[in-house]
């Protein structure tokens, strides 16, 4: 068996505000594998948001430890937070998060910037990771100029730019209609299925359903964590995989 590009033992998180201690996270143990597509789910003040910032990197724990593809992260400074997250893991958000003034192509280049690339690298990359999601068309169009969910798939493009462990993915139906919704979950789907690693963050359950395994918190702690064994799939490619007994690369040629 693999060993866990996610290991969290223990973790606690408190905040103080004013007089008054909230325990965001009590006590929380969780092991993810490369390649699983594991949705989080949970009620308001749940403690998932919490958790997600801390899978992220963008937040530290109070207590416990997380270790991230090997490397002990529970206590790093910002300054070297930012560069693992940056290395390790995409992220998709709710609301794109996309510069407006920039082109697809720009924003999806953007974190190649921080990693140091030279322009005719960036550029290539980001066409490359933009065909991947159908975008090839609409490089040169700004995010007032595409849709919600094409908004959505330059943001999945650029989450996959630095090759990440990780794809975190925060609510990312959450602003969409029901069918771009279901566009975008058949990308998530085709984009596990090529082996990457995906943490979905969200409160609905049809969406959850399309993971492979789900976790439910409660008051700060881990409810239940189960494999879902009756996986929805809305992905024509992998329908088409299951049905025809081909391969990933021979499906994703067509």
């Amino acid at each position: 068996m693999q060993k866990p590009i996610i290991t969290i033992k223990e973790i606690g998180r408190k905040y103080v505000i004013g007089t008054e201690v909230i325990h965001a996270l009590k006590s929380v143990s969780l092991d993810i594998r490369k390649g699983e597509f594991v949705a989080l789910m949970g009620p308001s003040g749940s403690g998932k948001s919490t958790l997600m910032n801390i899978l992220g990197c963008l937040d530290t724990p109070t207590s416990g430890s997380y270790v991230l593809n090997g490397t002990d992260v529970s206590h790093m400074s910002q300054d070297a937070l930012a560069e693992v997250r940056n290395k390790e893991i995409g992220f998709v958000f709710q609301t794109f998060n996309l510069l407006p003034r920039s082109t697809s192509l720009d924003n999806v280049a953007l974190p190649l910037i921080y990693a140091g690339y030279s322009r005719k690298v960036r550029e290539q990359k980001a066409k490359a990771a933009l065909e991947s999601v159908n975008l090839g068309n609409r490089m040169d169009h700004k995010p007032n100029e595409l849709s919600g969910g094409q908004r959505q798939r330059v943001a999945v493009a650029r989450a996959l730019i630095n090759d990440p462990s990780i794809i975190l993915a925060d609510e990312p139906t959450g602003n969409l209609d029901t069918k771009t919704s279901i566009e975008i979950m058949g990308l998530l789907e085709e984009i596990h299925s090529r082996g990457n690693t995906i943490i979905l963050v969200t409160h609905e359950e049809d969406i959850a359903q399309h993971a492979h395994r789900i976790v439910r918190m409660r008051d700060g702690l881990i409810e239940n964590d189960y494999a879902n064994t009756d996986v929805k799939s809305v992905s024509p490619r992998l329908q088409a995989l299951n049905e025809s007994g081909s391969d990933w690369e021979k499906i994703n040629q067509k």
